[in-house]
């Protein structure tokens, strides 16, 4: 099979219609016809057959749809950066962070970015920290940005802003002007809790486990921003990191950092050895000072 054979076929299996499929493909309608009858006939099987109307995938072409949209997922980035050169811009940032700083951090950083780069395209991905470290060692991607330092020896980490960690509360349990927590004042309370694949999760909760009465965990999360929203919904406490916190109080909640002070850092990740740019600098300056303010509240 050739690649317009697959472009046609995943084309087919989005629309279920040639000419709908043609217009995706910019095509006439009698050339996506001609090159699924070519397919067909190098294939040895119809790959669709038409039913009320439509165009309906047979149980062959069923069993090819995984591996055709593997294929044809790959093609996407090659056909940006084509096109990418096509219009003489420059390679897209490759940008992957973790969830807390998917929501207010980086897209508020690339918007200043863009402002004073407007040619600078630019992806953004959210993914945990581990899947992050992977992603820049297929250098799939240029930047990583997260919570933690992965310690690994071919990633080279930086810590650019600090914070600490906060409590989420519903509105009115903390005292009129209350500017901290102290973490006994958490003994035999409701907290929502992560799973076991947050790096913090462990340290933080064995503090937790000293406390008599130990606070009651009956929901466990996956994210940051999860154990926001069940705090929004009345199902206790929450301490989470000082990005997520941000805004919390506009939103109804109250919101103070824990005593002692839980740090926690802002890494700015990339591969051993890989090259940067202006732009990938400027947005480096952007998330630092995008950061700082945040934190500064």
């Amino acid at each position: 099979m050739r690649l317009r054979h697959i472009e046609v076929i995943q084309a087919l299996l989005q629309t279920g219609h040639l000419g709908t499929a043609a217009e995706w493909l910019q095509l006439p309608v009698t050339e996506v016809e001609a090159i699924l009858r070519d397919a067909e006939a190098q294939l040895g099987f119809m790959l669709f057959a038409s039913v009320r109307g439509r165009l309906q995938a047979t149980r062959e072409t069923l069993e090819l749809r995984d591996g055709i949209t593997q294929v044809y997922d790959t093609l996407e980035p090659v056909q940006r950066l084509a096109s990418s050169l096509k219009h003489h811009q420059a390679s897209p940032l490759r940008i992957i962070c973790t969830p807390p700083l998917a929501q207010q951090l980086l897209p508020q950083s690339i918007a200043a970015l863009r402002r004073r780069h407007p040619d600078a395209p630019c992806t953004l991905l959210s993914q945990p920290t581990r899947d992050i470290v992977h992603s820049l060692l297929l250098r799939e991607s240029d930047l990583g940005l997260s919570l933690h330092d992965p310690e690994h020896p071919d990633i080279h980490c930086r810590m650019i802003a600090q914070g600490k960690l906060q409590l989420l509360a519903p509105h009115g349990w903390l005292q009129p002007r209350q500017k901290y927590i102290s973490l006994q004042d958490l003994a035999g309370q409701p907290l929502v809790g992560l799973d076991g694949h947050d790096p913090l999760s462990p340290a933080f909760e064995h503090k937790l486990a000293a406390l008599r009465p130990a606070p009651m965990i009956q929901i466990r999360v996956q994210t940051h921003q999860m154990m926001r929203a069940m705090v929004e919904a009345g199902e206790g406490l929450a301490i989470v990191d000082p990005f997520t916190a941000s805004g919390a109080k506009g939103g109804g909640l109250d919101v103070c950092p824990v005593s002692p002070a839980i740090a926690i850092g802002l890494y700015a990740l990339s591969l051993n050895g890989a090259p940067s740019s202006p732009a990938l600098q400027s947005l480096l300056e952007r998330v630092t000072e995008q950061a700082e303010a945040l934190l500064s509240h």
